[in-house]
């Protein structure tokens, strides 16, 4: 949803009189503060901004925020979502979930949003396990981790959340980490401009039932070399001093060195966010090391209400019935004395 006004209003106008209930040290925190950060630059009213959640630790997202908001029930948030998006489009519609919320349980209603296009704006927040049911293994778990409910290692191939929103034909998709609250907010900006269902992954540390589980992108000692930031129109660099860089070669995204091999910055691929075709999102997507962070595919389309408004605006310019009394008298009628 575009800026619509300039409004003076404070993170704190977004902070709700709720006392904010998650573990000590949770990712939720910085999540639920960059978004709160977020919406006085986004240029909406307050009463036109609504939070909807499933269930799961994520899902107790909308009672700390200041503003309209729906606690549903387990994976259904897209359906209620998509509801008020139509009953009232020109209302700015996020939705809060987790892995399990949204991929195990609610895998259906998670992909036909994304693949209808509805004007949402999908916060997933990925832990790789069930927090608020206590350490089970979750659709995006690793292979082989051993958790409550599965003692001897998963055996489950994990969903790639990015793979999954670009293979159900997504328009918009992010990556981002919380630990970096500054690319947080410049992602949920973006997500909040775009027409369209926009997905942001938010790669979140569960302290207490998957600790760490993001470190080796994340530690300090890691993060410059294992994470890739990415900006449209910027070539794609990454390393301490960006002296390393991904270039195509063939079908395949490869890290290389800029200086070896003859390596320049002329090599290294240039990101396009924008582009209809779909094929080096999903491979940017789908690469491990280094993970991908940013926004990754903003590709701008009509959205589904948008459709659908198009399609009411036709049938009621070529409909013969003006009124539901012209439809009752249509037909064959007759009088009951």
């Amino acid at each position: 949803m575009e800026k619509t006004e300039t409004l003076e209003y404070t993170y704190k106008d977004f902070a709700s009189d709720q006392e904010v209930r998650w573990c000590p040290g949770c990712g939720d925190y910085a999540i639920l503060k960059s978004v709160q950060k977020v919406m006085p630059e986004v240029g909406i009213r307050k009463e036109d901004v609504v939070f909807v959640s499933g269930i799961g630790c994520s899902s107790r997202f909308p009672y700390y925020m200041d503003t309209y908001g729906f606690h549903s029930i387990h994976g259904r948030a897209p359906a209620l979502a998509t509801g008020v998006k139509l009953a009232n489009p020109s209302l700015s519609v996020w939705q809060i979930t987790g892995d399990g919320d949204a991929l195990a349980i609610g895998g259906n209603h998670f992909i036909h949003a994304i693949r209808r296009n509805v004007d949402l704006n999908i916060l997933l927040f990925n832990n790789r396990i069930y927090g608020l049911t206590k350490g089970q293994f979750s659709p995006t778990t690793d292979l082989g981790q051993k958790t409550k409910s599965s003692p001897q290692g998963t055996i489950d191939n994990p969903f790639n959340p990015g793979e999954l929103v670009i293979g159900a034909s997504g328009h918009f998709f992010a990556r981002v980490a919380d630990t970096n609250p500054k690319l947080m907010q410049a992602v949920f900006k973006e997500a909040a401009k775009h027409s369209g269902t926009s997905i942001v992954e938010i790669m979140q540390n569960c302290v207490i039932f998957n600790d760490k589980v993001y470190a080796n992108y994340t530690a300090k000692e890691n993060r410059a070399d294992h994470i890739i930031t990415i900006e449209h129109g910027k070539p794609m660099l990454f390393g301490a001093n960006n002296e390393k860089g991904l270039v195509l070669r063939g079908f395949k995204l490869e890290a290389v060195t800029l200086g070896e091999n003859g390596i320049t910055e002329e090599d290294i691929l240039v990101h396009d966010a924008y582009e209809e075709d779909n094929t080096v999102h999903m491979m940017l997507a789908k690469l491990k090391m280094p993970i991908v962070n940013g926004v990754i595919r903003a590709y701008k389309d009509d959205t589904f209400e948008m459709r659908l408004k198009k399609q009411v605006e036709e049938i009621e310019r070529t409909s013969k019935f003006k009124s539901v009394n012209d439809l009752f008298t249509s037909g064959e009628t007759w009088e009951i004395k």
